[in-house]
């Protein structure tokens, strides 16, 4: 078993991770299953909306925060090298950098930056939505489960 630090910084990074699985999931299972039910101007606007709120402090701290902490984990893990949990606090650690906050960079963003172009009742917007909507969703899904085995990897890291 891990002690010290590494049990705060295991704890703390599967909180945090374990936050941000949550976030995900409620978007995958919920928010998008809703908004997809709208019609696409109304489904449009109100993506637009949120995607402004997620700029917000709150959810910046907690996104942000969870990567800043998973990197120093990682850095920490690889400089100091535990005798134990080293796996899984590395493993927990890239989970979450590539598939959580990559993924938002590399997929989710740009597609939340096309759909801020583009004006709800235009034939663009409407065309673009179900396009959006269902890719948006998967790379949603791929965020939830990095950050569901990222949280799982840091807990395995403490036993």
């Amino acid at each position: 078993m891990i002690d010290g630090p590494y049990l705060v910084l295991a704890i703390l990074g599967a909180v945090v991770t374990g936050l941000m699985a949550g976030v995900f999931c409620a978007f995958s299972i919920l928010v998008m299953r809703g908004l997809a039910a709208l019609p696409p101007a109304q489904g449009v606007a109100a993506m637009k909306a949120i995607n402004s709120s997620a700029m917000a402090p709150a959810f910046m701290a907690l996104f942000l925060g969870a990567a800043a902490l998973c990197l120093v984990i990682a850095v920490v893990t690889f400089v100091l090298w535990p005798d134990h949990g080293t796996v899984h606090l590395l493993l927990g650690s890239g989970l979450y950098l590539c598939g959580s906050f990559g993924v938002t960079v590399m997929a989710n963003v740009p597609r939340n930056d096309a759909l801020m172009k583009l004006e709800p009742g235009t034939p663009e917007a409407v065309t673009y939505w179900p396009t959006y909507v269902r890719e948006w969703t998967r790379w949603n899904h791929v965020r939830t489960a990095a950050c569901t085995a990222s949280a799982l990897a840091y807990m395995l890291a403490v036993v």
